[in-house]
Order: structure tokens, then C-alpha cells, then sequence
């Protein structure tokens, strides 16, 4: 199925998803499967660092690919300072999620970081 037309999409619903960085793998944030008939716009992805005493980085990329692809960085090895937050993307430099394609999150110290990401799901 192709993506909605945005000029006059049948809905538009507010979505947030979020995780705490269990280890240093490289892990899905928000998926856009290749048939989901929807678009996503990404308003707000931001970074907490939960450690007290420690710095973390954080990279946050974009794969062409719903499970696969290549992944182009958002934010790479961006230090993320104890008991501070980081914000990656915002409303006033949002993207769109296309059908087939994903964001992904890698953390420098596994449980150190916790990811919120606030988007809009349009169909």
C-alpha cells in the first residue's frame, strides 16, 4: 500500500513511544513497516541520562529499510551528561517516517539512557 496523501489525511493520531537502553546494542525505536498505509511524523525524540555519576553517548540513526538497510546518523556519539537530558529532534526540525523505514538508538553504557519519541501517526 502506498503512504497517505498528507493533504488530506483520513487521521492523524499522537502517538509516544519509549524505552530505557538495556545494553549497547544497536535498537529499534520506531518501525514503519513497508505495507502500514501510514506515515509518521516524528515531533520529539529526547535523552535522558538516569545515571547519577556517568556520561553516555547516544547515536541515533535512519535506515532506508524497515528491518535492514543502510542506517544514516540523526546524532552520533552525542554525550549525554549525568543526570541530564538531550533533546535529538523537536517540532521545529521534525522528520517523516516513511512506509519500509526505521530509527534506531545505540547507547554507549548499557542502562544508562532512557528514550522518549513523540510522533504523529498519519492515514
Amino acid at each position: 500500500m502506498a503512504a497517505p496523501n498528507l493533504v488530506s489525511p483520513t487521521t492523524i493520531n499522537g502517538k509516544t513511544t519509549y524505552l530505557t537502553l538495556a545494553n549497547t546494542n544497536e535498537t529499534n525505536l520506531l518501525v514503519n513497516s513497508a505495507s502500514s498505509g501510514k506515515a509518521m511524523r516524528v515531533t520529539n525524540i529526547t535523552v535522558a541520562n538516569i545515571d547519577g555519576t556517568n556520561a553516555a553517548d547516544i547515536t541515533l540513526k535512519i535506515y532506508d529499510d524497515d528491518s535492514a538497510g543502510t542506517g544514516h546518523a540523526i546524532a552520533s556519539t552525542l554525550n549525554v551528561p549525568a543526570d541530564s537530558s538531550v533533546v535529538l529532534l523537536s517540532r521545529d526540525n521534525h522528520i517523516w517516517l516513511e512506509e519500509d523505514r526505521r530509527l534506531t538508538v545505540t547507547a554507549s553504557a548499557a542502562s544508562d539512557l532512557a528514550v522518549v519519541c513523540s510522533y504523529e501517526e498519519v492515514s
